[in-house]
């Protein structure tokens, strides 16, 4: 299966850190990826950052289509300008979508003190937990990046499953989940290629092999 991961739709604001602005894709671009995985059970879609294009074009377009898919919030900005409110979250799972966390300040997971560490994982998934009123079960590592000591901590914690953004094949049912990050530059064809990519068996044998060293480090 193929998991695709996308950030924000549309112009990015002003503001927007160029990182960022890299994962930015036009809406146009956006509704011909939908239109091409169309009802596929084998493709899960998913939205990292929590901006507030989550609600004013990515959530139309999924109810029109009848798709759901897993917002990854970032929970230090909840309430910002071009971010997620409290009552967008609430109103994203009210409509059967997912809701996990992205940390609290979007910064890489791997070497962290211990106090960071614990604002990221547990102090952001509790303030999340406290929007909605419910259990938050699933994280994404910010900008795809993890080690052993991140997979060791999210495993503590008892996530239950972790997304990272590895551009490989996932196994349904795999606690750890590689993701597809569309950037700026991706198009629909760009996408038709990666729903290819699982038809070779070679393909797949390298993403299982790359993602498990990945996770040894």
């Amino acid at each position: 299966m193929i998991n695709l991961c996308f950030h924000g739709i549309g112009a990015p604001p002003h503001g927007v850190p160029t990182a960022e602005a890299a994962y930015w894709i036009g809406a146009d671009t956006f509704r011909r990826v939908l239109d091409l995985v169309g009802e596929r059970p084998d493709v899960r879609l998913s939205f990292d950052d929590g901006n507030s294009s989550d609600v004013d074009v990515a959530l139309p377009e999924l109810a029109d289509r009848g798709r759901t898919a897993e917002f990854f919030v970032i929970a230090g900005r909840l309430g910002e300008p071009g971010s997620l409110s409290a009552d967008d979250v609430r109103g994203l799972r009210a409509a059967g979508m997912g809701v996990g966390s992205h940390g609290m300040h979007h910064r890489v997971w791997r070497r962290l003190s211990r106090a960071e560490q614990h604002e990221e994982l547990v102090v952001a998934r509790d303030l999340l937990q406290d929007v909605l009123g419910e259990p938050v079960r699933t994280a994404a590592c910010p900008l795809g990046r993890y080690d052993r000591g991140t997979l060791t901590a999210l495993r503590r914690l008892r996530y239950d499953r972790v997304y990272t953004s590895d551009r490989a094949l996932a196994r349904p049912g795999t606690w750890r989940q590689a993701r597809f990050s569309l950037r700026a530059h991706d198009t629909a064809d760009d996408v038709a290629t990666w729903l290819r990519h699982g038809d070779r068996y070679t393909t797949r044998l390298a993403d299982s092999a790359r993602t498990f060293v990945k996770g040894l480090r």
